[in-house]
């Protein structure tokens, strides 16, 4: 059922309680409403639009700051990438409050062994186990973490090879290229579609799903986002919904079919699989369309570079590497302390929260030498945080580093002429950086031409 089904009333009255909670939640955590209003205080000016079009001056102000500042809306501020790394790190820091119930005493249990229904209690996006601490959030991931392993993930670069080359053959035929339209959405979606069982693939329908969820993490902005944000996750569990009852007969080698045994066995109840399944269709892809985006726009800026890698493509790995510290899709994250800690010189308490800038951390002197240099070919002992860490490590990194090493690679290979054709426009949300148009110029060489 989505609203388009007629239930016109009842739809408002969840988007406007979306709405509510959801900017709730958000002011609780970032304290949004100083945006605008608050002079001086450097957190809150990354999510004015100067600080998404470029929030690394603001970061090496947070940096500069202390170890860990906090801001005026009553967070502290983990920009540094030690003490950042320390949080993601630290048990004693959650991603929930301390107690919360789970599951919440709204929320309906969707499918069961023996019932289809739909989740409909809950508007808002819910994403499963990135939301949880242990040991609700350990027990899902263990159920997914195989189908991320490195053997699967492996056996897709046969496909990843063959999409990645069937999406230029068909930019070269069209005579135009959209990075981000034409390669590095459809690359992603195409890969983690097939990896969850999902038989008709609608790029442009994952994508839209895909910009309102990423909008979503900074808050929702309206009735309208929020209902925008119900209809996707209404229509994404008709799906799963759909899928399960296929694979309980027709089961497959994809995750779908994996987790339809635990929810039979009902150690899987019907929400924590379909939010499952709505966080890893959209989170398999939005980090690898931003980071292909983002390091081809690096790329391009710094010719040098560039060449490098089209004289050599065995640079690709390093390349994916490099974007991840120099402009990583996901910025920032947050915890919430369930006891008092000592952190930094500083006493953070029950219940406060952490702005951990994985952007920032990025950036850090301490750790990266000459660090707002990019440079594919760099060498540090030091891993980025742009997967985060500790018990909230990205659980499909393996997949989205295989992804851009490929994309990266053959673009070097096949179209190294490449050139910007067009503005490029800086999508407006500040927790996913990524870009919207990025049309480039095909030139393609001579000897390479059939």
């Amino acid at each position: 059922m989505t609203v388009a089904d007629g239930d016109t009333e009842t739809a408002a009255a969840r988007a406007k309680a979306a709405l509510a909670l959801t900017s709730r939640l958000w002011r609780q955590r970032f304290g949004v409403w100083w945006l605008g209003r608050v002079r001086g205080d450097t957190l809150s000016r990354v999510w004015l639009p100067a600080g998404i079009l470029d929030p690394y001056p603001l970061y090496a102000r947070l940096r500069a700051e202390g170890p860990l500042p906090r801001s005026r809306t009553g967070a502290w501020v983990a920009a540094r990438h030690q003490v950042a790394n320390q949080v993601l790190r630290d048990r004693r820091f959650g991603v929930r409050e301390k107690g919360a119930p789970y599951p919440p005493a709204d929320d309906a249990r969707g499918l069961t062994s023996g019932n289809t229904a739909l989740d409909e209690s809950r508007p808002e996006w819910d994403m499963s186990f990135l939301e949880l601490d242990p040991p609700h959030h350990s027990r899902l991931r263990r159920l997914v973490a195989p189908a991320f392993g490195p053997r699967m993930i492996a056996g897709y670069r046969e496909r990843i090879e063959r999409t990645t080359h069937e999406l230029l053959d068909k930019a070269l035929a069209n005579g135009e290229f959209d990075l981000i339209r034409d390669f590095a959405t459809p690359l992603p979606i195409a890969v983690i579609s097939d990896l969850l069982g999902i038989p008709d693939v609608d790029v442009d329908r994952f994508s839209r799903y895909g910009n309102i969820v990423g909008a979503s993490l900074d808050g929702v902005r309206s009735v309208r986002h929020a209902r925008e944000l119900h209809e996707a996750k209404a229509d994404l569990n008709a799906l799963f919904s759909r899928l399960v009852e296929q694979r309980r007969t027709e089961p497959g080698d994809d995750v779908i079919s994996r987790l339809t045994g635990p929810l039979d066995e009902e150690t899987l109840d019907g929400r924590e699989l379909l939010n499952t399944a709505r966080l890893l269709l959209v989170a398999g892809f939005e980090t690898t369309v931003n980071l292909i985006g983002n390091g081809m726009l690096a790329l391009l800026a710094h010719p040098d570079q560039w060449e490098r890698l089209r004289a050599d493509p065995t640079l690709a790995s390093g390349v994916v590497e490099e974007v991840l510290r120099y402009d990583p899709p996901v910025q920032g994250t947050t915890r919430i302390a369930h006891e008092e800690i000592e952190l930094a010189g500083r006493t953070v308490r029950p219940g406060q929260w952490v702005v951990v800038l994985l952007g920032a951390a990025g950036r850090d002197a301490e750790v990266y030498h000459d660090p707002d240099r990019f440079d594919i070919a760099r060498e540090t002992g030091v891993e980025h945080l742009a997967f985060s860490s500790g018990i909230h490590y990205c659980v499909g990194a393996p997949l989205a580093r295989l992804e851009g090493e490929v994309a990266f690679r053959v673009l070097a290979e096949r179209l190294p002429e490449l050139v910007r054709a067009g503005p490029v426009h800086r999508r407006t949300s500040f927790t996913i950086r990524g870009l919207s148009p990025f049309p480039l110029q095909l030139r393609v060489p001579a000897s390479t031409t059939p």
